[in-house]
């Protein structure tokens, strides 16, 4: 692992994702450029002090030095933004595989540079749309691909928090600083940090590529470099239309990530807050709550494969990210294609973020979608 170190929040949600199921183990780490911090994040951890390094460069080549049996398989990146894209195409170039926080560099341009490395590495690399790691999420896409909703027509998604209500970053909070930081985290604010979910959540559940958008960002809070808040209005090539809204600065909201589709057969609706419920609204037989569990038969399979609990026992955010490191850890070790989000999630994301950008700065209404691939 690289970041993480004692106080970091993420870090430790991935630390206690990778060992939920026993398929990863902690082996060696570079967790803070504090020295002090990272080495008492090593003991805590109960990670060797001679494979605790200074440096993420000083980990990649200490690694690479050990026998093949030995050395790290997956490498984890939980750093500030700025350093996903060097440190990922470091470690596929050293052969090995790769999960990352999001988002997987600063621009599309580095993005496509980092999906041409992993092209040559013949190495894996998932990107953590945690989001993507809940039951009944899949049990959403299934219903949605298989016919539940019939033709789509409306997709609303929307991420309120309320964290950056005020000058938080003034107030002496590191993750505040650098995630307001352009160089550090990137050339959008709110949007680039959980507009970017709402949008990979909207594609992979409704099986449909967004192709134009037309955008508007704010900043409510004085002296704050990038955007806290915006909306986003979709079309998408499938013919539906839709609302995307990302906001930090709503007021006592926590996170409240929401997904709402609609069809001509009737919609679905899923709350990040009540993730073991997916409410089903026909339009011709009464609204149905549908519930997670193992136990729930006519869960479709990847919902089941995704579960570890009998209804009515709650799983949560850390069982999401768990389901991700399963998913991942499995395909290292048999070899087949894993379903986590990957380098496409990644290029997706990144386009979506310079789209909504080059929409907000256009005197234009729509936006054709910056394509993702070279």
């Amino acid at each position: 692992m690289v970041g993480g170190g004692e106080g970091a929040f993420i870090g430790r949600v991935h630390l206690q994702a990778m060992r939920l199921d026993g398929s990863a183990e902690l082996v060696c780490g570079a967790f803070s450029r504090d020295v002090e911090n990272n080495r008492r994040t090593a003991s805590l951890l109960h990670v060797d002090a001679d494979r605790c390094y200074e440096s993420w460069e000083q980990l990649l080549d200490g690694e690479r030095a050990l026998p093949a049996e030995e050395r790290l398989e997956l490498l984890v990146i939980v750093t500030p933004n700025h350093l996903h894209a060097p440190i990922a195409r470091a470690a596929l170039e050293s052969g090995f595989h790769v999960f990352s926080e999001k988002p997987a560099a600063l621009s599309l341009a580095e993005t496509q540079v980092l999906a041409a490395t992993l092209a040559r590495s013949e190495r894996l690399y998932g990107l953590a749309h945690t989001y993507q790691g809940y039951p009944m999420v899949w049990q959403a896409q299934h219903m949605v691909a298989t016919g539940a909703l019939g033709r789509l027509r409306k997709i609303y998604v929307e991420y309120p928090q309320g964290w950056l209500s005020e000058d938080q970053a003034g107030q002496g909070n590191k993750q505040a600083a650098w995630r307001g930081e352009p160089s550090l985290s990137g050339p959008s604010g709110c949007m680039g940090d959980i507009g970017v979910h709402a949008f990979n959540l909207a594609e992979f559940v409704s099986g449909q590529r967004i192709g134009q958008l037309c955008a508007d960002l704010g900043v409510h809070v004085e002296g704050r470099q990038l955007d806290d808040d915006g909306a986003v209005l979709l079309r998408t090539d499938g013919g539906a239309s839709g609302v995307l809204i990302a906001s930090q600065v709503c007021g006592g909201e926590e996170n409240a990530l929401t997904l709402r589709l609609y069809g001509d057969r009737g919609g679905l609706e899923w709350r990040q807050e009540d993730p073991g419920s997916l409410i089903y609204r026909k339009t011709d037989g009464p609204i149905q709550v549908l519930r997670a569990g193992i136990d729930q038969a006519w869960l479709c399979e990847a919902a089941r494969q995704r579960l570890r609990l009998p209804a009515g026992h709650p799983e949560g955010y850390i069982e999401a990210m768990a389901n991700l490191y399963t998913d991942l850890t499995s395909s290292i070790r048999n070899g087949k294609r894993p379903t986590v989000p990957g380098i496409e999630a990644a290029l997706r994301g990144m386009a979506f973020i310079e789209t909504v950008l080059a929409s907000h700065h256009s005197e234009g209404k729509w936006t054709s979608f910056i394509a993702a691939e070279q």
